[in-house]
C-alpha cells in the first residue's frame, strides 16, 4: 500500500518537481554508499529501497515523455 501511494504521488507531480525528487535520491543514495563504506550506516536496506525508489521515478519521467 505504501509503494502505490509514493507512486500516485509521483504520477501527480510535474516533469520538473519529477527531476527534483530524482536529483534528491541520487544525492541520499550517494550519501548512504558512503556511509557504508565508511561503517556508519546501520539500515542497509536503505540503500536498496532508494535504488528503488529512483527506478519508479525513472518509470515515471519515462511515462509522461511517452504521453506527450
Amino acid at each position: 500500500m505504501k509503494i502505490n501511494k509514493f507512486v500516485e504521488d509521483l504520477k501527480a507531480k510535474s516533469a520538473a518537481e519529477l527531476n527534483e525528487e530524482l536529483v534528491a535520491a541520487k544525492k541520499e543514495l550517494f550519501n548512504l554508499r558512503f556511509q557504508n563504506a565508511t561503517n556508519q550506516l546501520d539500515n542497509t536496506s536503505r540503500i536498496k529501497e532508494v535504488r528503488r525508489n529512483i527506478a519508479r521515478i525513472q518509470t515515471v519521467i519515462t511515462e509522461k515523455s511517452k504521453l506527450a
